[in-house]
């Protein structure tokens, strides 16, 4: 999470005249410390950047990761992070995913439940029916 924010585009604001690209645009990179201008963000509107960061965030840091046999939950989150929702639409089927984090964790399912049935493992089978279905996720 600590290098998601470092190149998320709203924390340039307050080194926007080092940074020298819009605060509202990933920029493909950040001029290192041996260039001419350190800290200059470089190739801004690559929409590349934009999708990685995206899967990213989703899938690397909300845990929501497509799987051949179903959703794989596997967050990496803050520890002060209590609680959150993913809403994902995967194949046929809705899955509104609640995260709670009640031991302040980083990673680890502790338990995962479909439609209040408790599952083995951290993966959401691919029902494939259409349907809408709440999943509860606790880390532990």
């Amino acid at each position: 999470m600590e290098y998601y924010k470092s190149i998320c585009p709203p924390t340039k604001e307050e080194q926007i005249d080092i940074y020298r690209s819009e605060p509202y645009v990933y920029s493909q990179m950040t001029a290192g410390k041996d260039a001419p201008t350190p800290g200059e963000g470089k190739n801004s509107w690559l929409t590349g950047t934009v999708a990685w960061s995206f899967v990213a965030l989703s899938q690397y840091i909300l845990g929501v990761h497509p799987d051949y046999n179903g959703l794989r939950i596997d967050p990496c989150i803050p520890s002060s992070w209590k609680k959150y929702t993913v809403v994902r639409k995967f194949r046929s089927s809705i899955y509104t995913i609640t995260v709670l984090n009640p031991k302040n964790v980083c990673k680890g399912v502790k338990s995962l439940q479909v439609d209040g049935k408790l599952l083995n493992g951290s993966i959401i089978p691919d029902l494939n029916d259409g349907k809408n279905h709440a999943v509860e996720v606790e880390l532990g």
